[in-house]
């Protein structure tokens, strides 16, 4: 017993670490390595999150939440809904697009170059066929005080709301056929309330 602690001593004189000192910082270094560790996991799940935003961000345009009815009942107040960006735009799409520093919701009606016609009972016409219009409760001219037949100019899509008695839409030259640059993207689902949840 006296000649270890000679030994510990010899140690110290000589400036030397002890047995206690070493596994002292043995056990610093470890729990650095970990801290270190740890970290860069935490910063690379961080890379990896941040990356998988810019992407959606990128593809998907930010989670919108309706107001109002004038695409009821396929869309409703307050439903959360989600759309994707797109430049091909087809008839029956529901697309937001901005007027007025606000975004809208309307169903493609119209695409460039097609001639649109509104009959007085509201049934509506594309290139001289009558629409087949199942998400329409009840059909009706509404705000309309724009000159039919009506050709879609290049760049432009003829839009309406589903509720065409309160909608104010492309029949109404307060918007008319809106630009396809001021098209945010096309609505794709319904993601709350859950009950509601999906395509659209």
């Amino acid at each position: 017993m006296m000649k270890k602690k000679k030994s510990i001593e010899e140690l110290k004189a000589a400036g030397l670490p002890t047995t206690e000192q070493l596994q002292h910082e043995y056990k610093r270094i470890s729990s650095r390595r970990r801290f270190l560790k740890a970290m860069w996991s935490t910063v690379s799940s961080l890379i990896v999150v941040a990356a998988i935003a810019i992407i959606i961000s990128t593809m998907l345009v930010p989670i919108m939440r309706t107001t109002g009815g004038s695409m009821s009942p396929t869309l409703q107040n307050d439903d959360i809904i989600l759309c994707v960006k797109s430049s091909d735009f087809q008839n029956g799409d529901i697309v937001a697009f901005y007027y007025n520093n606000k975004v809208l919701l309307k169903r493609v009606i119209g695409t460039p170059g097609q001639t649109i016609e509104i009959a007085e009972d509201g049934t509506v016409s594309v290139d001289g066929v009558v629409l087949n219009e199942p998400y329409v409760q009840e059909l009706a001219k509404g705000e309309c005080d724009m000159t039919f037949p009506y050709q879609v100019p290049e760049g432009r899509l003829f839009v309406m709301g589903d509720n065409r008695s309160i909608s104010i839409d492309s029949r109404s030259t307060t918007i008319g056929a809106v630009s396809e640059e001021l098209i945010v993207g096309k609505v794709k689902m319904i993601i709350y309330p859950f009950d509601r949840m999906g395509g659209v």
